[in-house]
């Protein structure tokens, strides 16, 4: 029996262009330049204890010549990003029926404490994981089981979606079914036939 849904969160209710590809157009940087760095730094800053994340980026930052203090690199970054509301109005749909919303989200304190700006956040989902709050970064298995125990729930009923490949194959190891995620109209659908 379906108990709960588990969502990655960026890319599925949270979509934007890649930074990379922005930061190619906006300031001419190559994504062969932009991506060590990207990938780098959301190492560091995706786990506890990490110093904030501006320091991170600053050197590199100053060495590319691209010219934004803390607030306007946040407010480029964080505010290319929209809400998938299609995605919004399914989960609060089924959190109404009953459905356990559950959202597991690698992701770094400053990007997180920005969500919290979005009010329909906390109205779609019963319990948010922040690997920044955790120490666990998916794919680490170790991730899917707290929200298990947590939650008080068995992996045959619960469902996993995300945009990537690693995360859904460690979901898969712990036998969540899981799917990649398309679209609200394919999500919808899915769940449909597990609450059958």
């Amino acid at each position: 029996m379906l108990q709960a849904v588990i969502f990655d969160l960026n890319g599925v209710f949270i979509i934007s262009p890649k930074l990379s590809d922005r930061v190619h157009k906006d300031f001419g940087l190559t994504t062969q330049e932009f991506l060590p760095a990207l990938f780098s730094i959301m190492d560091q800053v995706r786990k506890p204890k990490a110093g904030p994340a501006f320091t991170y980026w600053q050197p590199y930052l100053q060495k590319w010549g691209i010219n934004l203090n803390e607030p306007e690199f946040w407010d480029y970054w964080f505010k290319g990003e929209v809400p998938n509301q299609a995605m919004i109005n399914l989960a609060k749909k089924f959190r109404q029926q009953g459905l356990k919303i559950i959202i597991l989200s690698n992701n770094f304190k400053e990007r997180a404490e920005f969500y919290q700006s979005y009010p329909w956040l906390n109205e779609i989902a019963d319990k948010i994981y922040f690997s920044w709050q955790t120490g666990l970064v998916k794919p680490d298995i170790k991730a899917w089981q707290l929200v298990l125990t947590d939650n008080n729930l068995k992996a045959e009923n619960c469902l996993y979606f995300d945009d990537q490949a690693k995360n859904l194959a460690a979901a898969e190891s712990l036998n969540i079914p899981n799917f990649a995620f398309t679209n609200a109209t394919n999500t919808n659908s899915l769940i449909q036939q597990y609450l059958k």
